[in-house]
């Protein structure tokens, strides 16, 4: 993920507003990445048991869900980190991650809550889950792996951007990552040791329970800090500059380039260091081409509608 450049920087009407909020005493209630990652990696070692056991399943059957929702679980931070950049924002997404790991964990909880009847010791039958119960269960992974992309994709942005040039350059910014990894492993190394003990000593239902305090003591920390913090704009992200590209290029493609390079012709964004579009690809400089200065730029001389210029 890319950290773009201070908005102080780009605007200085809100540097005096800036300098009210954020600063490294912010960082210690951005908790909810560690704290996620100790409720998601303690469910993880024992649910095998707890599917063969509460849900009478196969081995191979228990596995290819636990597979699944793993992989879910690594892969959304990617899709996580796209829709910050673009769309929601930093603090908007650790904001809807931290929610959404929240519910999926209070939805697993629930399904220790319905007492099942035992298994039969003689015929070893078992009453067989219902639709509804697997649908509730596959939910909260599904919420979990979704709450995980938004809070592992944003939680560490967000938190560098808390903090000003000045004190990046005091060494601060170094000392908050080895403190982020220290803390990282200590909440692994909790998770897969205390986390798993409670689990097997005093049931499911208090073993689940856990991860529940711990998401709601960290959400309840990051939003009471809210008002301190930078919360970033989005920004327009690569993969969609592309994508403006290729739609204008084709919008466009009737156009003829001309002969001689102008300048004036072509649209160009003012910190943009390139004047001249290149003569490679040289289809995809129409996506740049201007055709109508009053219909296609803005009184600042900016795209109007980017999908087209």
């Amino acid at each position: 993920m890319e950290f773009s450049p201070s908005d102080s920087e780009q605007d200085p009407l809100l540097l005096s507003n800036l300098k009210a909020k954020g600063g490294y005493g912010t960082l210690p209630f951005i908790v909810v990445d560690t704290f996620e990652k100790m409720a998601s990696i303690g469910l993880m070692p024992n649910m095998i048991l707890y599917l063969k056991s509460e849900y009478g399943l196969q081995n191979a059957r228990a596995v290819n869900i636990l597979f699944l929702w793993s992989s879910a679980t690594n892969f959304m931070p990617i899709v996580g980190a796209f829709l910050c950049d673009s769309f929601v924002g930093r603090f908007r997404m650790v904001s809807y991650g931290s929610i959404t790991s929240l519910l999926g964990m209070i939805l697993l909880l629930l399904t220790t809550i319905q007492p099942r009847s035992p298994c039969h010791q003689v015929s070893e039958s078992c009453r067989s889950p219902t639709t509804f119960e697997f649908l509730v269960l596959y939910t909260s992974f599904a919420l979990m792996s979704f709450g995980s992309g938004g809070v592992r994709s944003s939680s560490i942005a967000l938190a560098v951007d808390q903090l000003s040039k000045r004190e990046k350059e005091e060494g601060i910014l170094e000392r908050f990552f080895n403190w982020y990894c220290l803390l990282s492993a200590g909440t692994t190394l909790i998770a897969m040791t205390f986390m798993v003990y409670i689990q097997d000593k005093l049931g499911w239902t208090v073993g689940f329970g856990v991860p529940v305090v711990l998401m709601v003591i960290s959400v309840a920390l990051f939003f009471s800090a809210s008002p301190f913090y930078i919360k970033r704009k989005p920004k327009t992200n690569l993969f969609s500059g592309y994508a403006q590209v290729l739609v204008a290029s084709y919008k466009n493609r009737l156009l003829q380039l001309p002969s001689q390079v102008n300048y004036e012709l072509y649209h160009n964004e003012k910190e943009h260091m390139t004047q001249i579009p290149t003569e490679k690809l040289r289809f995809l400089n129409k996506a740049c081409v201007i055709r109508n200065p009053m219909h296609d730029l803005t009184p600042d001389g900016r795209a109007s509608d980017p999908w087209s210029l």
